[in-house]
C-alpha cells in the first residue's frame, strides 16, 4: 500500500491535470462554435452548386467539354489527408492515418509498389503516424491549418487540378473527417479528382433536371463552375476537418476532466483507509505500550 504522502502527491498531481483538462475543453468549446458555424453556412452552398454542376454535366454530350471529368485509367493517383497540427483529440488523426494506410495496401497496392502514389499531408500529426508506420508523406501543407482562409485553399486547388489537367495524376482523393456533431465525426473518403457526374439515362428526365436558362452557354458556365465547385469542395473539406477537430478535442477533454474525477474520488477514498489504518496502529500501539507498563 503507498505511503500517505505518495497518496497526497498523486491527488495532487491529478486536481493539475484535471484543471488543464477542464480548461482544454472549454477552449474547444469555444473554437468549435465558431467553426460549426462556418461549415453550417457553407454546406447549403457547396450542396446546391455540387446539384447545379451534377445536372449540367449529366447533360454534356463530349466528355472533352469537362475536362475534369475523363475517366481514364489510373497510372499515379494523389491522396490529400487532412488532420490536425495538435493531438490530445482522441482518434481525430489516427484514423485518417489508418485509412490512407489501408487504402495503399489494398485499392492502390500495385501502385504503390511502382512508387506511384503521392501523399499530401494536411495537418502534422497524420503525417508523423505515416512516417512512423513507414509511409513517407510527398509533401506536407502544414501551414494551411494555421490561418485557414479560402483564397489560400484556393491557391491549392488550382494547384492540384492543373496536376491533375496535365496527366501528372489520374486520381485525386480526400481522406478527411466530416463534421457530424460535437460527438461524431465520420471519417470519408471522397473522390475529388476526376469529376463524376450522375448519368441521367431518360431523356424527359435529362429535359427536367437541367430545365435552367443559361447566360452566355451551358458549356461556357460548365467551364466556369467546374473548377469553383472544385475549390469550394477541397475548402469545405478543411472547414469540416476543422471542426471535427475542436468537436473531437472537446469531447476528448471532456472524458478525461471526467475520468481524472473518478480517479481524484478513488485517491481519496485509499488515502482515507490508509490513514484510518495508521491511526488504528497508533492507538493499538499505545494500548499496548500502557498494558506493558502496567506490568
Amino acid at each position: 500500500m503507498a505511503s500517505l504522502k505518495e497518496i497526497r502527491t498523486r491527488i495532487t498531481s491529478v486536481k493539475s491535470t484535471r484543471q488543464i483538462t477542464s480548461a482544454m475543453k472549454m477552449v474547444s468549446a469555444a473554437k468549435l462554435r465558431q467553426a460549426q458555424d462556418a461549415i453550417i453556412l457553407m454546406r447549403p452552398y457547396a450542396s446546391k452548386l455540387q446539384e447545379i454542376l451534377v445536372n449540367l454535366t449529366a447533360s454534356l454530350d463530349e466528355e472533352q467539354d469537362n475536362v475534369y471529368g475523363n475517366v481514364r485509367e489510373v497510372n499515379k493517383a494523389l491522396l490529400i489527408l487532412i488532420s490536425s497540427n495538435k493531438g490530445l483529440c482522441g482518434g481525430f488523426n489516427a484514423n485518417v492515418s489508418k485509412k490512407a494506410i489501408e487504402l495503399i495496401s489494398t485499392e492502390y497496392k500495385e501502385l504503390y509498389d511502382k512508387d506511384k502514389i503521392d501523399i499530401m499531408a494536411i495537418g502534422k500529426k497524420a503525417a508523423d503516424l505515416l512516417i512512423g508506420k513507414g509511409y513517407k508523406p510527398t509533401e506536407n501543407q502544414h501551414d494551411l491549418l494555421d490561418n485557414l482562409a479560402y483564397n489560400i485553399v484556393k491557391s491549392l486547388a488550382k494547384r492540384i487540378m492543373v496536376s491533375y489537367k496535365t496527366g501528372i495524376y489520374d486520381e485525386v482523393k480526400i481522406i478527411y473527417n466530416q463534421f457530424k456533431n460535437a460527438a461524431v465525426q465520420e471519417l470519408v473518403v471522397e473522390q475529388y479528382l476526376p469529376v463524376v457526374s450522375t448519368a441521367v439515362e431518360d431523356e424527359e428526365q435529362k429535359d427536367s433536371c437541367c430545365n435552367y436558362i443559361l447566360e452566355p452557354s451551358k458549356e461556357q458556365i460548365i467551364k466556369d463552375l467546374i473548377p469553383k465547385s472544385l475549390k469550394i469542395q477541397l475548402y469545405k473539406a478543411f472547414l469540416d476537418s476543422v471542426a471535427s477537430e475542436h468537436g473531437a478535442r472537446m469531447t476528448a477533454m471532456h472524458k478525461a476532466t471526467d475520468n481524472a474525477t473518478d480517479l481524484i474520488r478513488e485517491l481519496q477514498l485509499d488515502y482515507n483507509r490508509e490513514r484510518q489504518a495508521s491511526i488504528t496502529n497508533e492507538i493499538l500501539e499505545i494500548v499496548g505500550g500502557a498494558e506493558a507498563l502496567k506490568k
